[in-house]
């Protein structure tokens, strides 16, 4: 037996003939609960096309559809040195990328500063910008040598917290997110409050350009590949972006630019279906929303975004142990379970990914995490369930990739993804696709390695190499003399 390798892990087999008959018309009835047909997938994704054009309006609707500024893809060819700072919640990530000489290639360092607690709820926002300016002296300092000798750089600024842009060098913070709550900020621009910091630390940088990292991801991943024309982010949160024409704009008519200049829109799209017109919500999904600090809105994202997927499987398993006729972990303490939001997506994926017939690596997930020592037919339906969550998590996102595919004509495209759940969650691509074939007829493959009409496939880093690029393709549509939607052309020269 030399040479074989190790044992592939068992096939699952067997039916659910052992499982007790309550539990048999449990599993059923949660899979018509949560099973979303191609007929409902066309019609989430039709109602999806008519909201997107909806936000493009005047009135506007749910779906934001923000108009980012940026308005073109990468050819490639753009060069130079640019900085991007990436403000998330628990790091602040400063790169410096040099887009070489070699088309679509790009040389990047970086460095990762920690973003201390204290500072996410000062009362003084001096204290924040003033510590980011820090980092970034930092950062120059190390790679450039003395500050005061070296010529200003551009720097694009990912932003990734609800703001409104009415240009692309200026950022008003609607509202704090990811656990910030600064004074003085909402409501205010940020770019002149950092420009404000790094001039008093006296670092060369300014803001060129403040982005969402959404639209970043498309930015990044269509300079490495020309079919990009999506960019999607299904992580904690879910959006997406794509390049829209602006005589397809209504709410930009007054602006008088021509029909055919690109906009890259920050669609927002969590936000769909608010109006609960469409989207197959069920007992547990209302119960999230009702509640979720902000009841109402985010419908779209508190069904398919990673915050929420952990969420709706916990509230399934409580009501599953507390309904008496089914009775789950009958007669054990599920006091763990109870805590909302005790469980992430992560665990969801432990059981979908556990490769043992006997679901052995489950089993021992509830007994150390929860303190609930689950039977074999329990344990089925606990894997049966993460499938049908995850999958329903899929088949919806899958909506959104499509109704952008529908309104823009795409026959086919390239759709650059990012975020935890796109990238680990087990076979949400797969199921992705198998939903995008369902809702756009696309006709079986005579070779299976084919690629789809529509590809979504893992995405450049978007807040990083991202950022770059757009504050290049800033820099150079302001030298050839388009000034759209630049609060400060000055600070270009």
């Amino acid at each position: 037996m030399v040479g074989l390798g190790p044992r592939p892990p068992p096939l699952r087999q067997g039916s659910k003939t052992d499982l007790p008959q309550n539990l048999i018309a449990q599993i059923r009835y949660l899979e018509e609960l949560f099973t979303v047909d191609t007929q409902k997938l066309k019609a989430i994704s039709d109602h999806f096309v008519s909201e997107l054009d909806k936000g493009l309006s005047v009135e506007g609707g749910s779906i934001p559809m923000n108009p980012t500024w940026v308005m073109a893809f990468p050819d490639g060819h753009e060069t130079g040195t640019y900085l991007a700072l990436d403000m998330g919640g628990t790091n602040l990530r400063v790169c410096e990328i040099t887009l070489t000489e070699q088309k679509s290639e790009f040389d990047i360092i970086q460095s990762k500063y920690r973003m201390p607690e204290e500072l996410k709820t000062t009362n003084n926002n001096e204290e924040l910008w003033d510590y980011i300016a820090d980092c970034l002296y930092q950062f120059v300092e190390t790679h450039h040598g003395d500050c005061t000798k070296v010529d200003v750089l551009p720097l694009g600024f990912t932003f990734s917290y609800p703001a409104t842009q009415n240009y692309i060098d200026e950022g008003i913070l609607q509202r704090w997110t990811k656990g910030f709550d600064i004074n003085g900020v909402e409501g205010q621009n940020v770019v002149p409050m950092l420009d404000a910091a790094l001039a008093k630390r006296g670092v060369p940088i300014r803001v060129t350009a403040l982005i969402n990292d959404t639209t970043g991801t498309m930015i990044a991943s269509a300079y490495t590949d020309t079919k990009m024309k999506i960019g999607c982010i299904f992580g904690t949160g879910c959006n997406a972006a794509y390049m829209e024409e602006v005589g397809q704009i209504p709410k930009l008519a007054h602006l008088n630019l021509p029909a055919d200049t690109p906009m890259a829109i920050n669609c927002e799209w969590g936000a769909f279906d608010n109006e609960h017109k469409v989207l197959p919500r069920t007992s547990y999904d209302v119960a999230i929303d009702r509640d979720s600090p902000r009841p109402g809105q985010q419908a779209f994202e508190k069904m398919i975004a990673g915050l929420y997927l952990g969420e709706i499987f916990r509230l399934v398993l409580v009501d599953l142990h507390d309904n008496e006729e089914i009775n789950i972990f009958k007669g054990q303490d599920i006091a763990i379970l109870r805590k909302p939001y005790s469980l992430d997506s992560s665990f969801l994926s432990g059981v979908e990914e556990d490769p043992f017939e006997n679901l052995q690596e489950t089993y021992d997930t509830f007994a150390q995490k929860l303190n609930i020592v689950c039977k074999l037919p329990e344990l089925e339906l606990i894997r049966r369930l993460a499938e049908l969550i995850g999958t329903r998590a899929a088949r919806l996102s899958a909506c959104g990739v499509a109704a952008i595919a529908k309104k823009k004509n795409y026959k086919s495209c390239h759709v650059g993804a990012d975020g935890s759940v796109f990238n680990k969650y087990p076979h949400f691509k797969a199921r992705g696709a198998q939903a995008l074939k369902e809702i756009l007829d696309w006709p079986e493959k005579s070779n299976p390695q084919e690629e789809d009409p529509i590809e979504v496939l893992a995405a450049e880093d978007g807040s990083g190499v991202g950022a770059a690029l757009i504050a290049a393709l800033t820099l150079k549509r302001v030298k050839a003399g388009n000034l759209a939607g630049i609060l400060h052309p000055e600070h270009f020269k």
